[in-house]
C-alpha cells in the first residue's frame, strides 16, 4: 500500500506535470525546425526554453514571472557575448572567470535568483565551443531569447488553466509528511522500537515536514488572489493548512518520558495498542493528503472513538482498577487529534460558510520572509565573512582552472562540460558539493552504461525517438527531486541526441565521463582547500536562533501564565519561528555529518542541543494548551519556574552573543514570585527550568571546545 501511494504521489505530483511542460518546451521547437530543415535554429529556441525552466522555481505566480522575465534577458545577453568572445580563447577566458564569479553571487538573493545565475553561466558553458560570425551570433541570440519567451508563455498558460494545482499539491505533501512525522511518533509507544533511533528519526522528519510548511507559505501567503476571502477554493487551502500546522503543533507538544512510560506499563499491552491506534490516525492524515494531492474523493475510515473506548475497558478489566492520570492523558489527546485530522477532512466540505481564514491578508504576510534585491546586499557581502562571497571565488577559480586545463591538454570538442559540471556541482556547503559529485560520476557511469547498450541493441530510429523523449522526461522530472536519478537519465539522452547528431558516440561517451571525473576532482579540491568555511565555524548563527525563538515561545507562556492577552497571531508567529529555527539547526547538523572528521567539532553536544530544544518547544507548547484549556492563571512558585528557565535561555544566548539583551516581561507579580511560600508546583514547570539549565550548561560545553 506505501509503495503504491508512493506512485501514485509521483504521478499527481509537481515534479512530473513540471517534467513533462519542461519536456514539451524543449522538444516541440526542435522538433518544428528539425522538419523544416533548420534544426539548428530549433535547437537554439530549444536552449533557451531550457535555461528559463532552471529559474522556473515553485512559488507565487508573481516571483515566478519575474524571475523568468529576468532570466529570458540575461540568458540573451549572455549569449550574445560568449559568441561575440569565443573567437579569442583569451577573451573566453576573461569572460568565464568573470561570469563564474559574479554570477554565483546571485545566491546572496536568495535561491531562485540563484537559479537565475546558474541558468545563465550554463548557457555561457554550452555556447563557448560555437564559433560564428557576428550575423550567427545575432541570429541565435534572437532565437535563444525567443524561445526563453516562449517557455515563459507556456508555463504562465499552465498557471492560468489550473492556478490552484501546484498548491493542492505542495498541500497534499506537507499532509503525508506531517502523517509520517506521527507514524514516527507512534513508534515512541511501541515497547519493540528502539527510542533513539526513532527520536534520530523524528527530528529528521520535523526537519523535512518545515520544508513542506515553508513550500506551503511561500505559494499560499505570497499569493494575494488566492488569500482574498472571496476565493473559494483559496479559502480552503489557507483553513486547512492553519489546521495542518496545529495538528503538527498538538503532536509536536505531546511528550512524555517514554523510557519510564514503558517501564510503567510493561507488564500491559496497552502501550502497543496506543501505538497501533495512533499509526491508524497517521494512514488516515495520509489518505486526506493524497486524496487533496491527487484531486480524487476521500472518504472517512477511521472510527477513533470505539476504538479509544475499548483500550480503555480492556485496561481496567485487567487491572482491576480505572485508568490512571497518565493513560487518561494520553487517550484525551489521541481523541484531540483525531478531532484536529476531522478538521484537515474539511477541504472537502461542500459548504465554504465555515471556511473563514483567522487573519487578515497582511496578517499572512508575516509567515513569510521578503527577499530584497538591492545592490548594497551585494556589496555588502563582497568579503570573506560571507559564505555567498567565499563560495563564488571558489567556483571562479575552479571554472579558471577547468577552462584552462580543457584548452591546454584536451582535444575534445565537448571539453566545456567540464566548466558546465563544476557550475552544476559545486554547491556553497561541503556536504552539498559531496552529495552532488558522487551523484554526478555514478549517475553518468551507469548512465553512460546504459546509453550505449540502448545504442548498440537498438537501430530502429523511431524507437529511439521515443526513447529520446522518456530521457527527456525523466530528466526534467527528477531534476529538483533526485539528482543522481535526474543524472541516469540525463547521460543517455545526450547520448541518442548525438546519435542523432550523427557523432561518434564512444568518442562522446569517453568524452563525458572523462570531462566529468576532471570537474568532480576539481570541485571537491576547491571545496576541502579553498577557503572553506565548515558548519562547526558557521552553526553558531542556528544556535542562537533556535534559543532565542524557544526563549520567545516561553515568554509567551509567561505572559499568559501572568494572566496577560496574547492574540492567535502572535502565538502562531512564535510557534513558527521555533519549528523553523530547530529545522535550520537539525539540518546545519546534518550537513556537518558529511563533512570530514576532523572537522566535526561539538557534534555529539549539538545532537543533544538539539533533541533537548525540541523537548524544550514541545513542553512549552503543552504547557500552553493546558493553560489555555484551564483559562487560570497558575502558581507564583510555577511563574517562578518559568522567571528561572528565561533567564537560563537568556544566559545560553549571551553565552554565544555576549551583546544580546533579553526582552523584559512587565511582571507585576515579581516580587510574589520571589517570596512565594513553598507549595507543590506542576511536574512540567520544574521540568521546563531544568531542560533550559541542561540547555546553559550544554552551551558552555560548546563554547568552550
Amino acid at each position: 500500500m506505501q509503495s503504491s501511494a508512493r506512485v501514485k504521489y509521483f504521478l499527481f505530483g509537481q515534479h512530473l506535470a513540471d517534467g513533462i511542460r519542461i519536456t514539451l518546451a524543449i522538444i516541440i521547437p526542435a522538433l518544428i525546425g528539425a522538419s523544416i530543415g533548420k534544426m539548428d535554429q530549433g535547437v537554439a529556441v530549444s536552449l533557451g526554453a531550457l535555461a528559463v525552466s532552471i529559474s522556473d522555481a515553485p512559488g507565487p505566480v508573481k516571483h515566478k514571472r519575474n524571475g523568468m522575465f529576468y532570466c529570458v534577458l540575461l540568458v540573451g545577453l549572455m549569449t550574445l557575448i560568449t559568441g561575440l568572445l569565443n573567437h579569442s580563447p583569451f577573451n573566453l577566458g576573461i569572460l568565464v572567470v568573470v561570469s563564474a564569479f559574479f554570477f554565483s553571487m546571485f545566491s546572496v538573493y536568495g535561491n531562485r535568483v540563484a537559479s537565475i545565475g546558474s541558468a545563465v553561466l550554463l548557457v555561457m558553458a554550452l555556447r563557448m565551443a560555437d564559433v560564428q560570425p557576428v550575423n550567427l551570433v545575432l541570429r541565435d541570440t534572437l532565437l535563444v531569447t525567443a524561445g526563453g519567451i516562449w517557455y515563459m508563455a507556456m508555463s504562465m498558460a499552465f498557471y492560468i488553466l489550473v492556478p490552484f494545482r501546484p498548491i493542492q499539491r505542495a498541500l497534499g505533501e506537507c499532509i503525508a509528511e506531517t502523517a509520517q512525522f506521527l507514524q514516527f511518533k507512534s513508534e515512541m509507544y511501541d515497547p519493540d522500537s528502539d527510542i533513539d533511533k526513532t527520536y534520530n528519526s523524528l527530528i529528521h522528519q520535523q526537519t523535512t515536514v518545515s520544508d513542506r510548511q515553508n513550500e506551503v507559505r511561500e505559494l499560499l501567503f505570497k499569493n494575494r488572489a488566492i488569500l482574498k476571502e472571496s476565493t473559494y477554493e483559496g479559502r480552503k487551502l489557507v483553513v486547512v493548512f492553519a489546521s495542518t500546522v496545529d495538528l503538527f503543533e498538538q503532536v509536536m507538544a505531546t511528550w512524555y518520558d517514554y523510557g519510564e512510560l514503558r517501564k510503567r506499563y510493561a507488564s500491559s499491552g496497552v502501550l502497543r495498542k496506543i501505538s497501533e491506534v495512533i499509526r491508524l490516525c497517521a494512514a488516515e492524515l495520509k489518505q486526506i493528503g493524497e486524496a487533496i494531492h491527487s484531486q480524487s474523493d476521500y472518504v472517512p475510515q477511521l472510527h477513533i472513538i470505539p476504538l479509544l473506548d475499548r483500550i480503555k475497558q480492556e485496561t481496567e478489566a485487567e487491572t482491576g482498577a480505572p485508568l490512571d492520570f497518565t493513560l487518561r492523558k494520553i487517550l484525551i489527546h489521541i481523541r484531540d487529534l483525531n478531532e484536529n485530522i476531522s478538521d484537515i477532512s474539511i477541504y472537502f466540505s461542500k459548504s465554504g460558510k465555515h471556511l473563514k481564514p483567522n487573519f487578515r491578508e497582511k496578517d499572512y504576510q508575516r509567515f513569510v520572509a521578503h527577499q530584497k534585491t538591492s545592490f548594497a546586499l551585494f556589496r555588502n557581502n563582497l568579503t570573506l565573512k560571507s559564505s555567498a562571497f567565499r563560495h563564488s571565488l571558489r567556483v571562479m577559480i575552479t571554472c579558471a582552472a577547468g577552462y584552462a586545463l580543457g584548452m591546454l591538454f584536451l582535444t575534445g570538442e565537448h571539453s566545456y562540460w567540464i566548466i558546465m559540471t563544476i557550475i552544476i556541482i559545486m554547491k556553497p556547503a561541503y556536504s552539498l558539493t559531496k552529495s552532488k559529485n558522487m551523484d554526478r560520476l555514478l549517475g553518468t557511469i551507469g548512465g553512460a552504461i546504459a546509453g550505449l547498450i540502448i545504442l548498440f541493441l537498438i537501430k530502429d530510429d523511431t524507437i529511439l525517438f521515443a526513447l529520446l523523449v522518456f530521457f527527456m522526461l525523466g530528466t526534467y522530472t527528477f531534476v529538483r527531486l533526485s539528482y543522481i536519478t535526474m543524472v541516469v537519465f540525463l547521460t543517455p539522452y545526450v547520448l541518442i541526441l548525438f546519435h542523432f547528431l550523427h557523432l561518434n558516440i564512444i568518442n562522446i561517451a569517453g568524452e563525458r565521463l572523462l570531462d566529468t571525473a576532471i570537474a568532480s576532482v576539481l570541485a571537491w579540491a576547491a571545496t576541502r582547500f579553498l577557503f572553506p568555511r565548515w558548519e562547526s565555524q558557521t552553526i553558531r548563527k542556528n544556535l542562537i536562533a533556535v534559543l532565542k525563538a524557544n526563549q520567545q515561545y516561553l515568554f509567551i507562556l509567561r505572559q499568559i501564565a501572568s494572566g496577560d492577552t496574547i492574540t492567535s497571531l502572535e502565538y502562531k508567529l512564535g510557534r513558527k519561528d521555533v519549528f523553523v529555527n530547530t529545522a535550520n539547526l537539525s539540518a546545519a547538523l546534518h550537513r556537518m555529518q558529511s563533512e570530514p572528521e576532523s572537522k566535526q567539532k561539538f557534534r555529539l553536544e549539538l545532537y543533544e542541543l538539539v533533541v533537548l530544544n525540541h523537548v524544550l518547544s514541545s513542553n512549552i507548547a503543552s504547557a500552553v494548551n493546558e493553560v489555555q484549556t484551564s483559562e487560570k492563571v497558575i502558581s507564583p512558585s510555577a511563574r517562578h519556574h518559568l522567571f528561572r528557565a528565561d533567564q537560563n535561555l537568556a544566559g545560553s544566548i549571551q553565552i554565544f552573543d555576549p551583546q544580546f539583551t533579553p526582552p523584559e516581561l512587565p511582571d507585576r507579580k515579581h516580587i510574589s514570585i520571589l517570596n512565594a511560600e513553598r507549595e507543590s508546583t506542576p511536574d512540567e514547570y520544574e521540568f521546563i527550568r531544568r531542560l533550559t539549565h541542561d540547555i546553559k550548561g550544554l552551551s558552555r560545553r560548546i563554547a568552550n571546545l
